[in-house]
């Protein structure tokens, strides 16, 4: 990225690996973002290389390397840059080994483990998490008791819950307690919501694929960085 010319403060954030574009425009409401010493809060202000823009009263920069980080989350974990609860953060698994902010794309609840992105490129993350992008995202759900009959074929033909309709791409029921379950869109809680509704309580969640990545091979906090080809083939299938 080249900030000569002026550029919009949430993208300069995002290549300064602080946020996604979308969470920078929070960061900025908020009051987090000084340029030049002052406070800014409107989303149109722009900037250059020449201005010292602050977050959070930190100084930051556009980095140079672009980093793409599989990691398996533990459960446990929330995926949240920082947490005032205290809760154990997902990103501080990385901070040892990688120097750049990076940041998750999308989330896994606290009690879910499996695959998550993290990065430093706002233009990658914005355009993986747009709904539009249409990526594919896999989970095998464990139940603790079998499974109510007939869930995975309701589940691909649409469930609403509380107002909210929600459908899977495909649902595939593996076993008595175990089902593979496929996304695109990803409401909030959707796979916990759909089961709860159909009284089948979840004992472990689990998404082993993004798109063409999976998790095999990384065991519950171990991460890699994704091959060029890897981020390549991601970006290929985002329809946005």
């Amino acid at each position: 990225m080249t900030t000569d010319a002026p550029v919009r403060l949430q993208a300069y954030l995002a290549h300064c690996g602080v946020a996604s574009r979308r969470a920078s425009e929070t960061i900025i409401t908020q009051g987090r973002v000084t340029v030049n010493g002052a406070t800014v809060t409107e989303l149109g202000t722009k900037v250059t290389d020449a201005d010292i823009v602050c977050v959070d009263g930190e100084r930051v920069t556009p980095e140079a390397v672009k980093r793409y980080v599989l990691l398996n989350k533990p459960a446990g974990y929330v995926c949240t840059q920082s947490d005032e609860k205290g809760r154990a953060v997902a990103a501080d698994l990385l901070k040892d080994t990688f120097r750049e902010r990076l940041y998750n794309v999308g989330r896994l609840d606290m009690y879910s483990r499996g695959a998550i992105i993290f990065t430093n490129d706002g233009d990658f993350a914005a355009t993986l998490s747009h709904p539009s992008a249409e990526i594919e995202k896999e989970y095998i759900v464990e139940t603790s008791y079998p499974l109510p009959e007939g869930l995975a074929e309701r589940f691909v033909k649409g469930v609403r819950v509380e107002g909210i309709f929600y459908r899977a791409v495909r649902a595939e029921r593996v076993n008595s307690h175990r089902m593979r379950v496929v996304l695109i869109e990803g409401k909030n809680r959707e796979i916990r919501r759909v089961f709860e509704s159909a009284g089948a309580a979840i004992r472990s969640l689990e998404r082993v694929r993004i798109g063409t990545v999976r998790i095999e091979g990384l065991k519950p906090g171990e991460f890699r960085e994704l091959s060029p080809a890897e981020v390549r083939g991601l970006l290929a299938l985002c329809k946005n």
